[in-house]
């Protein structure tokens, strides 16, 4: 993974309205901690950070002051509407560290006709160096049948990657489709289980009391009159 150079400057407002005054020029507020160090708050250039997170676990160079830092990305803020960056937590890390982060899962190809794919983990934990950590893990699902699961343990990590997840969690599990037939038989068992009446189609015609069998209801008592 390529690196990523940011030249932060040390902030020293603090509170809503200083982060708004920074967010207005096209910046954004970040903290940078971890081994020990006590925490130093940055700002960073608005654009570049944004786009250097577009890329997950994007390893950064941060430069404050002449000084050049490894980081990564621990926690990112983003505005809903506008996606714009809000705030930056920032780890200290160093060349050689094994670290753990979360990995995209990329699923490709198509399963054989009339399957369903279920994908339990969009993202699997990895331990790698802190400057060789994948941007995401690719699987293929070409042509497998129905009743075919993928484990943790059978995706194929970069080399020097390893687990940090139960080899035997399902990620990825291949069943066979339904049709709208059987979902239709589905619904109206749970629904008879769980007492719940059927509802009437329009058009239907729902018997009224006393249309049971000959010789009962009203007309009957008419007839003895």
């Amino acid at each position: 993974m390529p690196e990523v150079k940011l030249t932060a400057e040390v902030r020293t407002e603090f509170g809503k309205g200083a982060a708004r005054r920074i967010r207005r020029a096209h910046k954004v507020p970040a903290v940078l901690y971890g081994h020990g160090t006590d925490p130093i708050h940055l700002t960073l250039p608005g654009h570049e950070t944004l786009l250097a997170l577009r890329t997950n676990n994007a390893l950064l160079t941060i430069d404050v002051e002449g000084r050049s830092q490894l980081a990564l990305p621990k926690q990112v803020q983003r505005d809903p509407i506008k996606h714009t960056i809000e705030h930056v937590d920032l780890v200290l890390v160093r060349r050689g560290e094994l670290v753990t982060v979360d990995v995209a899962i990329l699923v490709e190809g198509e399963a054989a006709p009339e399957t369903l794919v279920v994908v339990d983990h969009n993202s699997i934990p990895v331990e790698a160096d802190a400057t060789a950590i994948p941007t995401q893990i690719i699987v293929s699902i070409e042509g497998l049948r129905p009743g075919t699961q993928i484990l943790a343990k059978d995706i194929e990590l970069p080399e020097g990657s390893s687990l940090a997840i139960d080899p035997e969690a399902l990620v990825i599990n291949i069943t066979g489709a339904q049709s709208e037939a059987a979902l239709e038989a589905e619904l109206a068992e749970a629904e008879a289980e769980a007492g719940i009446t059927p509802t009437v189609a329009e058009g239907d015609v729902v018997p009224e009391e006393g249309d049971g069998e000959p010789g009962t209801g009203e007309a009957a008592d008419s007839d003895q009159s």
